[in-house]
């Protein structure tokens, strides 16, 4: 048996879904135990494309017990929506359970998302507004409303109250906008409330009983490390640790039980929303790899800015998730570019001069770095190397590539994505191994 931890190691997007998939099939147990509806996983399987927001990609493997855990902020709204897209794909729903102590996100926090990025105006966060930072920041004002809460409608309607009160005065007296009525809000809600019903449970009890069983255990990420609310590029980052200690915490489970942590590291950087962006392509070179790669955001459809590899900030993550082994999807992507050289950051060349491998803290510093890089020319790639078993068959070049990353991180690439569907990979270690 094993535990396995996959996140993403870079500014999320980073392709965890293909990766969460191809390990579910080898797992009992699949854990979501961070973030929201604010982060989408694509995955391919069969020929056909899913989209999951809240709902673990396990849920592709029929017989898998899938778990939202308790660090989780569930839009009941879109999590039924999500159910439903799926049923109507004929995915089978019924191992799928909701952690009773994930809290809830309500209107009254998507408003306050929305009006609060509006009133950044250029310093805006970069949200996508589904109010995941309001709702988090209830939990940890401990004034926030759980599952468990709106599941008895006594303890639900005092405290949905009060909410709606303090929200309302917040809206009116700082943003101008019109409040609620706790009507509008209970009567969905606790109609949410007995679709989801039959779907609860205490999620800490089965995975650790998963676990105790000598099961292989599955904990999915959410977002990327660059966005962890402590160790990414604050305070453009989300409201949650998509750090690998992240998911022990928002699932109810110990350092000591895990075995591997897989860091997913997109073959190229991008990411969303605002911030400094050392290795940022603002070319024509970007838009190609931006087309090639469909770089748009799963939740949102923004565009996603791209850049170079970066392996400084691969190597933080690295180091601050005690990253096991490496996963790198979207060769393939560079692949289909016909660029004929590509360049990876190595180093971080600072205001005096010096280079740096150190990731700084602090926006002004990250924007005052130059990227030192390493170029790999003489890129080629044939389309019948997706169909790949080995890293020995893939171009002397990507062989190159993919050595580099081992180099500068000192983290092995077990895991090699070449192509969208399920098959097109390369495992050059077993994951689900004590």
């Amino acid at each position: 048996m094993a535990v396995v931890v996959v996140m993403g190691a870079q500014w999320g997007d980073e392709g965890k879904g293909k990766f969460v998939d191809l390990l579910a099939a080898q797992a009992e147990v699949v854990v979501r135990a961070t973030g929201g509806a604010n982060a989408g996983h694509t995955v391919w399987a069969n020929g056909q494309q899913y989209k999951l927001h809240q709902i673990p990609s396990g849920i592709l493997y029929p017989g898998t017990l899938c778990l939202i855990g308790h660090g989780v902020v569930l839009d009941p709204a879109k999590l039924l929506q999500e159910m439903a897209y799926l049923r109507g794909k004929g995915v089978d729903l019924s191992n799928l359970r909701v952690s009773a102590g994930a809290h809830v996100v309500f209107p009254y926090h998507i408003r306050l998302d929305e009006a609060e990025e509006d009133r950044k105006g250029a310093n805006k966060i970069g949200t996508t507004r589904r109010g995941i930072g309001p709702a988090y920041m209830d939990k940890f004002a401990r004034v926030g409303i759980r599952l468990v809460d709106l599941l008895d409608r006594d303890e639900f309607l005092p405290k949905l109250a009060a909410q709606v009160e303090a929200k309302n005065q917040l809206l009116d007296k700082v943003y101008g906008m019109p409040g609620f009525t706790v009507e509008e809000i209970a009567e969905p809600y606790l109609e949410y409330a007995e679709q989801i019903r039959p779907f609860v449970a205490n999620t800490v009890e089965l995975v650790n009983d998963a676990i105790d069983a000598g099961t292989n255990v599955l904990f999915e990420g959410a977002q990327g490390h660059l966005l962890d609310i402590d160790f990414g590029t604050y305070p453009y980052v989300t409201a949650s640790h998509p750090i690998a200690a992240g998911a022990l915490i928002g699932a109810g489970v110990g350092p000591t039980r895990v075995n591997k942590v897989v860091g997913v590291v997109k073959a190229y950087t991008s990411r969303v929303g605002e911030g400094p962006f050392p290795t940022e392509l603002m070319d024509a070179t970007g838009e190609i790899i931006r087309e090639k790669g469909h770089e748009y955001g799963t939740t949102t459809g923004r565009p996603r800015r791209i850049g170079w590899l970066d392996l400084v900030m691969v190597r933080f993550a690295c180091r601050v998730s005690g990253i096991t082994d490496l996963a790198v999807p979207h060769l393939d992507t560079l692949a289909k570019t016909g660029l004929k050289s590509l360049k990876v950051c190595v180093g971080y060349r600072l205001p005096d001069g010096t280079v740096s491998k150190e990731f700084p803290v602090g926006l002004k510093a990250l924007a005052q770095v130059t990227p030192v890089y390493e170029e790999i020319e003489n890129w080629e790639w044939s389309e019948a190397l997706s169909k790949a078993q080995r890293l020995e068959e893939l171009p002397v070049n990507a062989q190159r590539y993919v050595k580099l990353i081992e180099e500068y991180t000192g983290v092995p690439v077990s895991i090699l994505g070449i192509g969208s569907e399920r098959t097109e990979a390369i495992y050059r270690a077993a994951m689900f191994q004590a």
